[in-house]
């Protein structure tokens, strides 16, 4: 229990300091776009690539970037007033905008169902989802991949209550995984290809046929209200980026690589299942996310119900 608490005191203490830099780094400037991103995806690209910079300087611009773990804090970090746009998957902004943050869904990237999955070891006896129950299932509270374990234990016949989630932070997952603490893990790429890689880890089951795994672009109200040129043009030059990571994947894997500190073939396997396009938002995505928002209502996951049309901005607006 000691150890546990420590590690979310640790967690805590890691989400303060990330945010106090970023309000930090941007404190008593007037004319900042302030980005924060993880350490994979179209966000890490535009970011090295260095085309975001010079096209918002012509407007008066600065752009500061900070990184963050995952989704959570990420969107956290958006509703205290520390970032002004970022991109995360399917759950965090469904707990973000049920907590009262300002977010507005600006972009989604298309449908990556195989960019995660529930993983057990190579040797373990669990043959399908429906294995699981009674089970420790290992995951990040409140990311993406919390939507898959969702679905996929309600699609096997099993209650979500049936199971034990073990809510870890990626690193700590892969530690728990590999020595055997829960049965299995629910992570997303490029975690999921590592641990492929480096443990021969079988996938119980991924997102096919199950969840769509969108990856959505966020920005402040506030700044979305003040500056929707400057998100216009920020999503601009990610649709730039993206259109060259389709088209030549290996040398995003070689670019991403050292940064994500995974070999080149591991990041590879993750690219590939990713999804290419940068896209306004449309009625049938966000029926499909209002769906994500009301299955957590239904597992009290969330404190109320939200309306997912109430922070989508439409094309044009």
């Amino acid at each position: 229990m000691r150890r546990i608490i420590q590690r979310l005191i640790a967690a805590i203490v890691l989400s303060i300091g990330i945010v106090a830099a970023a309000v930090g780094t941007s404190y008593g400037q007037d004319k900042v776009v302030r980005i924060g991103y993880q350490k994979y995806g179209k966000l890490v690209l535009l970011k090295s690539k260095g085309t975001l910079e010079p096209k918002l300087a012509a407007d008066g611009y600065k752009v500061v970037w900070t990184e963050f773990p995952s989704g959570p804090p990420l969107l956290e970090a958006l509703n205290v007033g520390a970032i002004d746009f970022g991109n995360t998957g399917e759950a965090p902004p469904i707990f973000a905008q049920a907590a009262g943050a300002p977010i507005q869904y600006v972009a989604y990237e298309p449908p990556a169902p195989k960019g995660e999955a529930i993983l057990v070891p190579k040797d373990s006896p669990l043959k399908s989802v429906a294995d699981l129950k009674g089970k420790k299932v290992a995951l990040n509270k409140g990311s993406n991949v919390h939507y898959l374990l969702v679905k996929a234990l309600e699609k096997a016949g099993v209650k979500y209550s049936e199971i034990e989630p073990v809510f870890l932070a990626p690193a700590d997952a892969r530690a728990a995984f590999e020595r055997g603490a829960v049965d299995a893990w629910v992570i997303w790429d490029p975690f999921q290809a590592a641990a492929e890689a480096a443990t021969s880890a079988r996938t119980l089951a991924d997102g096919t046929g199950i969840v769509a795994n969108y990856q959505f672009y966020f920005a402040s109200k506030k700044f979305l209200e003040a500056n929707p040129k400057i998100v216009d043009a920020v999503l601009t030059e990610l649709s730039a980026v993206d259109d060259w990571a389709k088209g030549d994947i290996h040398a995003v894997a070689e670019q991403l690589a050292p940064a994500i500190g995974l070999s080149v073939p591991v990041v590879e396997v993750a690219l590939k299942r990713q999804a290419y396009g940068i896209k306004p938002l449309t009625d049938a995505v966000i029926a499909d996310q209002q769906q994500v928002a009301d299955a957590f209502l239904a597992l009290n996951l969330i404190p109320k119900s939200i309306k997912i049309s109430d922070v989508a901005r439409r094309p044009g607006s």
